[in-house]
């Protein structure tokens, strides 16, 4: 019986014992399944999308596709073109560089006019003495260049003695002449007292015919007519020389255009004004109108265009005659020659006695 107590003692301690170890496993395999499904519930990705406050969306910075390109960009240029299978871009900024034009000065020249000058003596050598010590481009003549009758045997002389350094070629006795020529004569009744005015031809080397002409130095075209009677291409209004004058001055596009010859359409002088040259020069496109002459200096508008006589240039003075109400000033006391200055915007006539005295001044303005 006690033995048999014992016994059941025993076998009850055990089941207590055992109980008590399902307990234990019970909670570990709990333990174990709550583990389990925190580690499950961490890796799972969040499927709600976070919230952003009102006021830490306020602090995000904007973006716009709007660009203003650089004016002068930098930088290597990116390559042209979308490779194929590669997503498009944005559009890139197109850049426009800007250029800064650099100004070009303006081209001014400076020329000297003379008339009824061409016979050697002191009168001439005062006037081609202030002339040098002007540094003109070049020189024009309002004719009469070799007195008395155009003779071959009288022309350096007259001429070349004085202006070679201006005439090319040269081939007088009386230095060297340029390479370019930069005197530019047209002729006078006295040039034409030879027969074809031949010593002149022969001497001078000039543009077209060389009895009548046209060229372009800097802002200023310059159209030298033969105004005598002895023009073989005439100079009447209507004449084949007139006809060129009109289609030239309508081809250049120069601000300036220079007309000059011998006889005067508009004077006071002794000769006084010459009909058959009253050509319509302001209504086919002159700027200003020169002639020589009567051996004056005067400066008449006519028109909206001045008209000068220079014929006081070396050789003898003429009186005034005839006042013409068109006459703005005069000057016959003295010899001189008139300074030409002119860029794009502006032309000055100044006359000069060889003396060194201005004596008038005349000027226009685009």
């Amino acid at each position: 019986m006690a033995l048999f107590g014992k016994t059941v003692i025993i076998l009850s301690l055990r089941a207590k014992q055992g109980r008590s170890l399902s307990v234990r496993r019970a909670v570990l395999l709990g333990l174990i399944a709550l583990l389990l499904a925190a580690c499950v519930n961490l890796s799972a990705p969040e499927t709600t999308a976070p919230t952003v406050s009102t006021e830490t969306a306020s602090h995000l910075p904007t973006f716009t596709t709007t660009f203003t390109p650089s004016p002068h960009p930098t930088g290597t240029p990116l390559p042209t073109g979308t490779p194929e299978n590669t997503p498009e871009a944005s559009p890139s900024p197109t850049f426009s560089p800007s250029f800064t034009a650099t100004p070009v000065p303006e081209v001014s020249i400076r020329f000297a006019v003379i008339g009824d000058y061409g016979s050697a003596g002191p009168g001439l050598e005062a006037v081609a003495n202030l002339i040098n010590g002007w540094g003109v481009d070049f020189i024009i003549t309002t004719g009469d260049n070799n007195y008395p009758s155009g003779s071959g045997n009288t022309i350096d002389k007259n001429v070349g003695q004085y202006f070679h350094a201006y005439i090319s070629p040269y081939n007088g006795s009386y230095g060297e002449g340029v390479d370019t020529n930069r005197f530019f004569p047209t002729l006078g009744n006295h040039d034409w007292m030879t027969a074809h005015a031949q010593p002149y031809l022969d001497y001078f080397t000039l543009p077209g015919n060389e009895r009548y002409y046209t060229f372009t130095w800097g802002e200023a075209a310059f159209f030298a007519l033969d105004s005598d009677e002895n023009e073989p291409d005439g100079v009447a209004r209507s004449s084949a020389q007139a006809a060129w004058l009109q289609a030239q001055l309508a081809a250049s596009p120069a601000p300036w255009k220079i007309v000059y010859m011998h006889h005067p359409a508009y004077s006071s002088g002794q000769h006084g004004s010459t009909d058959w040259m009253r050509w319509p020069f302001q209504e086919w496109g002159a700027t200003a109108v020169l002639a020589g002459h009567d051996h004056t200096y005067e400066r008449l508008q006519v028109g909206d265009i001045p008209y000068f006589v220079v014929g006081n240039g070396g050789y003898t003075l003429y009186n005034f005659t005839n006042i013409l109400e068109s006459s703005q000033f005069r000057y016959n006391a003295g010899f001189g020659a008139l300074l030409v200055q002119a860029d794009a915007s502006n032309i000055t006539f100044q006359f000069t006695t060889s003396q060194g005295e201005v004596m008038d001044t005349y000027s226009q303005s685009k």
